[in-house]
């Protein structure tokens, strides 16, 4: 069903599958180069994890809230994340009852990495597609798109964890 009659508009299923698809493509890049560069166990999901403790930390509690998942699944994701070096469990400085998730070294070293990886992915796409198209692209999509950059809930949304 185009909306076109020449029938040269494709589909309007397909835009959000191409929207996925670019994203995909960008984010398993990312994921491959880290991998290289010594963060294998590292899985597209974590992002959002580590963007959610933040450069303060979090309770485990708020940490499923601000992903849109249980408790238990967020602290399912902490205790995998922390056999793996990337966060670590401390006392509250303001409540000792409660345990801080914070990000460790090398869960900081990956985030640094990340977005030299982003930022030269980027600059692939410019010089493939040109400044000018990116630019373009960039602009389109804050159109559209809400204004602010992170929705932090995408693994309660996708119903992952």
């Amino acid at each position: 069903m185009s909306s076109d009659p020449s029938g040269d508009d494709p589909p309007g299923f397909e835009l959000p599958l191409r929207l996925f698809l670019a994203f995909r493509v960008i984010i398993d890049e990312a994921h491959a180069e880290l991998a290289r560069q010594g963060h294998p166990d590292l899985r597209p999901m974590h992002g959002f994890v580590f963007q959610a403790i933040g450069p303060d930390g979090t309770t485990a509690v708020e940490l499923g809230r601000r992903l849109g998942v249980s408790k238990q699944a967020a602290g399912k994701m902490v205790e995998s994340l922390e056999r793996a070096g990337y966060v670590e469990r401390a006392a509250d400085p303001a409540d000792a009852r409660r345990k801080i998730v914070r990000l460790t070294a090398r869960g900081t070293d990956s985030l640094v990495r990340s977005a030299e990886i982003f930022e030269r992915i980027r600059d692939d796409w410019t010089e493939r597609l040109g400044a000018d198209r990116v630019r373009a692209l960039e602009a389109a999509l804050r159109e559209v798109a809400p204004t602010g950059l992170w929705r932090l809930d995408v693994p309660g949304w996708f119903g992952t964890a």
